[in-house]
């Protein structure tokens, strides 16, 4: 495994300042590597793909605000959200996020004044319908007294399973199925925009549809547990052995992410929402990926939170 890659200075902050998106940039930002269990430095799930201008956001953990903000981004750019499926550690973030993009920060970027824009699959209307329903109140107050532009109160949902969910000239985003029964349905995303592709599983079992969404991707996030670490946990505390290693049977091993990769002709791989969250070091995520090499040879990043991915 190579090196963990070493990040550059902020390219979103220029002297305690925000600035402008290159429309030429294409980059995914971890947000949250983490899973519903509580890790120190692992925030709950998302990604922010900045690419043509736009932040999309692919899941929207508890943490996201914040992260957003960490990263240089901020929640104002966010008008995109795709959900891959509606475990809480994925959505829980979605009332702050909806709240903190809308309202004016001045002097910094400019309060969302249009309604944010959710994508994902099937039950997405209901979930994030109540969560929308559940600020009512507080959207009312907002509006009355804050003066807050009152078309950024209002949230457009698309439900789709499969296919292109989102295009703009020539960014396009599509779903596609995978599997993360008991929660159904749950997709994956493939992100493309001038040739070049990027391919984010959301939480899955190995399945056929995400190496054919993954074909020939520049880079390939997939969610990862290694399996060697969790039967010892689970031998060492048999009376949690169900709840240690029933999460694993709808996730991928971190060598059966390997296999995707290479099956897919994948350039890049990145693992994320790791289970269990190997320490922040060279060794321990060493041994996280062990035995991957030998499958997959291209490189694979152990995802850190606000790490930033080029595709």
């Amino acid at each position: 495994m190579p090196d963990t890659p070493r990040q550059p200075s902020n390219p979103w902050i220029e002297d305690n300042h925000i600035v402008p998106i290159d429309p030429d940039e294409f980059t995914a930002v971890l947000l949250g590597t983490g899973t519903p269990r509580a890790y120190p430095g692992a925030a709950k799930p998302a990604v922010a793909v900045v690419v043509a201008g736009h932040v999309l956001l692919f899941d929207c953990g508890a943490d996201t605000t914040r992260q957003l903000i960490d990263a240089g981004l901020m929640p104002q750019r966010v008008r995109d959200v795709f959900f891959t499926h509606h475990h809480y550690d994925h959505n829980a973030g979605f009332p702050d996020l909806f709240i903190s993009s809308w309202r004016t920060h001045v002097g910094i970027i400019a309060g969302r004044a249009v309604p944010m824009r959710v994508y994902g699959p099937a039950r997405t209307r209901e979930v994030i319908g109540r969560f929308h329903t559940a600020l009512e109140y507080d959207i009312g107050l907002r509006v009355a007294y804050n003066k807050s532009d009152l078309d950024g109160a209002h949230v457009e949902i698309t439900e789709r399973d499969e296919g292109v969910v989102f295009e703009d000239g020539d960014l396009r985003v599509s779903a596609f199925l995978v599997d993360h029964r008991p929660v159904e349905p749950a997709v994956g995303y493939r992100i493309e925009w001038r040739g070049r592709v990027l391919v984010i599983s959301g939480d899955t079992r190995p399945v056929p549809a995400t190496v054919e969404a993954a074909r020939g991707a520049d880079v390939l996030i997939h969610d990862a547990y290694n399996a060697a670490w969790l039967r010892e946990i689970a031998g060492q505390h048999p009376e949690l052995a169900i709840q240690v290693t029933n999460p694993a049977k709808y996730h991928t091993t971190t060598l059966e992410a390997a296999l995707i990769a290479q099956d897919a002709g994948v350039r890049h791989l990145v693992l994320t929402h790791h289970i269990p969250a190997p320490r922040r070091t060279p060794d321990a995520e060493a041994a996280y990926t062990a035995g991957m090499d030998a499958i997959y040879p291209g490189p694979v990043t152990v995802g850190r939170d606000l790490m930033r991915i080029p595709v």
